[in-house]
């Protein structure tokens, strides 16, 4: 369901083409939701025939750009207004962790370390992308940024976390 709105907020900076939405997709939002070309273009034909936007060029090739239409905008703002973000429940990463008593030690610390590499590889990538960014006033910009933020915050906590779990771990026997 959120890509539906991720579409829809896209497109309320202005009309694009799929093409330009997988682009935009791809260098902002498919940090905090990914999506596939096929899932995106599945997704553009089910909200143009909800109403929710509409074909508004096309080009060669079949190019279609879409603009977002008055029921689309209000479809969301109603998402942004009224409802509130499903809570991830369910970590297949943690839920590891509470049983990693049962395999040796060393794999073990091998897994955290994982999780810490990891973390570390998602943090410089955040990183080189805030610098990558041509940041503008533009809504998208401004709010993408705040969002980046999050996320780079969350990696750094993160990365804390995986290197005191490592410490956490009684030394290996001799």
């Amino acid at each position: 369901m959120s890509l539906r709105y991720a579409l829809l907020g896209l497109l309320s900076e202005g009309p694009a083409s799929g093409y330009d939405l997988l682009r935009t997709f791809k260098d902002s939002l498919a940090n905090v939701w990914p999506a596939t070309q096929s899932q995106m273009y599945t997704e553009l034909t089910k909200l143009a025939d909800a109403g929710l936007i509409e074909v508004s060029d096309q080009g060669p090739r079949g190019r279609k750009e879409y603009t977002l239409t008055p029921a689309g905008l209000d479809d969301l703002r109603a998402w942004l207004t009224t409802t509130s973000p499903k809570r991830n429940v369910r970590n297949e990463a943690l839920l590891r962790i509470f049983f990693l008593g049962v395999i040796p030690r060393d794999q073990a610390r091998a897994y955290l370390a994982g999780m810490q590499e990891r973390s570390d590889q998602a943090h410089e990538e955040l990183i080189e992308l805030e610098h990558a960014v041509d940041w503008t006033d533009s809504n998208l910009s401004r709010y993408g940024r705040i969002a980046l933020e999050y996320g780079e915050r969350i990696t750094a906590t993160n990365r804390e976390w995986a290197r005191w779990a490592l410490e956490q771990l009684p030394p290996e026997e001799g």
